[in-house]
């Protein structure tokens, strides 16, 4: 049943992305040109200062590409969700608890134009950035990389659903979703080992976006934990630290569920 409902709405997607291509190109220019500003302004910055830390422009780069594949992933199959207060101070959350299938379920497959462009953009980033970095691609980083997508979007998710969970006591909660969103996008880009320790802290234990990217990368490309106490190892619990962070954030949603009464629109 769910697995039918999916299809259709990814049915519907392809639907309305037909009828409205021009928007499309027009979203999908925007991601280019957001992404390659993100890249532009690494590679301004390391033009001044050759290394971060111990971290070139080829490597940063690499470091970018996994963040990016997570975030894609996220971006294409879970986004929806953050617009849960959207739809709770407008009513139209309520119309899900009367229906039969799970309301996060039906929250996620609202018909949107959602298309993997990002997705796509994003893998094909991280093979060149792979090849730039001159990581060495064999079976384990093949099997490795796939996981930390999939456990780097179950973050994203995890922070949006529980964000969006909030809303069920406070209907307007704009300013943190976008204080979490910026936290994620300017903290990332950089080794969060050239932060202070109080920040490392913070991006690994508890918004834990080093688990994106930063941990994978510094094993993946075989440099030492600066600033932790850690094995670089720790970059493969990422598919944990992942499904963790979201069985958390569902169980804070199921609460949400059971407290919330309505908007009363």
């Amino acid at each position: 049943m769910s697995l039918a409902a999916y299809a259709q709405y990814w049915r519907i997607n392809l639907l309305t992305i037909v009828e409205y291509r021009a928007n499309f190109f027009m979203w999908f220019g925007f991601t280019i040109v957001y992404h390659a500003t993100a890249i532009a302004a690494l590679w301004v910055t390391l033009h001044q200062f050759p290394s971060m830390n111990g971290w070139d422009f080829r490597q940063m780069a690499f470091l970018y590409g996994l963040w990016m594949l997570g975030h894609a992933f996220h971006n294409t199959f879970f986004f929806t969700v953050g617009d849960v207060p959207t739809m709770i101070r407008e009513g139209r959350f309520d119309r899900f608890l009367v229906r039969p299938l799970d309301p996060l379920f039906q929250a996620m497959t609202v018909p949107q134009q959602i298309w993997p462009d990002e997705l796509i953009l994003a893998i094909a980033f991280f093979c060149i950035a792979t090849a730039f970095a001159g990581v060495r691609v064999d079976a384990l980083f093949c099997a490795y990389v796939p996981l930390v997508m999939i456990g780097g979007a179950l973050i994203d998710f995890g922070l949006n659903l529980a964000i969006a969970t909030a809303s069920f006591w406070v209907i307007r909660i704009d300013a943190l979703r976008w204080m979490v969103v910026s936290l994620e996008q300017d903290f990332t880009r950089y080794p969060i080992s050239i932060y202070s320790r109080s920040v490392r802290f913070v991006l690994a234990f508890v918004f834990p976006f080093a688990f994106m990217n930063y941990f994978p990368a510094t094993f993946l490309l075989h440099k030492s934990m600066e600033g932790y106490a850690l094995s670089p190892a720790i970059g493969l619990l990422t598919p944990v630290i992942g499904s963790i962070w979201f069985l958390i954030a569902y169980a804070f949603w199921r609460v949400g569920l059971e407290r919330y009464q309505g908007t009363g629109s």
